[in-house]
C-alpha cells in the first residue's frame, strides 16, 4: 500500500510540474528568408564562453561576432527540408523554436570540439 500511495503522490508532483517544463516548439523552416535579422547567444570558444551576435540575410549568408573579436562566416541552407549551415569554422543542422514569445536558434555542428558545441541564440530583431 505503502508504495502505490508514493506512487500517487510522484504522479501529482509530475502532473503539477509539467506545465513548467513545456518544451519550446520547432518551427518549420521553409525558406531560408524566415531566419533572417538578428540573433544573440552565448558560443564557446576555447573553453571559454563569449557573447555572439549573429547577422543573417535573407539569402542566408551570416556574420558572427563575439566581444572578444572573434568573427565567423557562412551560409544557412535549406536540404531536402533539413536547416544546415556551414561556416569558416564548422558546419551542422540548425533548428528553430519558439517558446514565451520568444524566437530561438539552435545550431549543432556535426563534429564538436572543445571549441565548438551545441550554441542557442535568441532573436532579437
Amino acid at each position: 500500500m505503502k508504495l502505490s500511495r508514493t506512487a500517487a503522490v510522484l504522479l501529482v508532483a509530475a502532473v503539477a510540474v509539467a506545465p513548467l517544463t513545456a518544451m519550446a516548439a520547432e518551427k518549420k523552416i521553409t525558406a531560408i528568408k524566415d531566419i533572417a535579422g538578428t540573433w544573440q547567444g552565448w558560443v564557446n570558444l576555447g573553453g571559454q564562453q563569449a557573447r555572439a551576435t549573429m547577422r543573417i540575410k535573407e539569402d542566408g549568408s551570416y556574420e558572427a561576432s563575439t566581444q572578444t573579436g572573434s568573427l565567423t562566416v557562412g551560409q544557412y541552407y535549406l536540404d531536402n527540408g533539413t536547416l544546415r549551415y556551414r561556416s569558416s569554422r564548422t558546419e551542422g543542422t540548425a533548428t528553430v523554436s519558439e517558446e514565451g514569445g520568444k524566437t530561438f536558434l539552435t545550431v549543432i555542428p556535426t563534429s564538436t570540439t572543445y571549441e565548438s558545441g551545441k550554441t542557442e541564440y535568441e532573436r532579437v530583431k
